[in-house]
């Protein structure tokens, strides 16, 4: 006499056949979808990131060597090809009260599954006032 019961019998439910199956698939989308997003929005952030510490240390140098706005635009200009920023981005230095401020603007769209994001970035910084004559 067997006292074990038959557990596969006593368990099984007929309207929950393939479920764990769906909810994977569902799970596994979601994850590639976040991915997705995550690929085309972190580069393009990342790049924006670098370029305020860059235009930071621009208007400095232009500061300490007492460099025109001019010679910074060219410099922000560079930097800013480097990191991918178009190339119809406005870039607005000029020379108030001794310090040197750097405004540089520009939108970029990003692509996502069913939506276009419009990445707005508009950064100023100025030099420090002891670095100034």
């Amino acid at each position: 006499m067997n006292y074990l019961p038959n557990t596969r019998q006593n368990f099984r439910r007929p309207g929950e056949r393939g479920g764990a199956r769906l909810n994977f698939l569902v799970t596994l989308f979601v994850i590639a979808v976040l991915g997705y997003v995550a690929s085309q929005y972190i580069p393009i952030a990342y790049h924006a990131y670098l370029l305020k510490d860059s235009m930071q240390q621009a208007v400095d140098m232009g500061a300490v060597t007492g460099k025109t706005p001019e010679w910074v635009r060219t410099r922000l200009r560079s930097e800013a090809d480097g990191h991918g920023v178009p190339s119809e981005a406005s870039i607005n230095v000029q020379k108030l009260n001794g310090r040197v401020e750097a405004q540089v603007r520009w939108t970029r769209d990003i692509a996502l599954p069913g939506y276009i994001y419009q990445y707005n970035f508009d950064h100023t910084v100025r030099s420090g006032t002891y670095l100034s004559d």
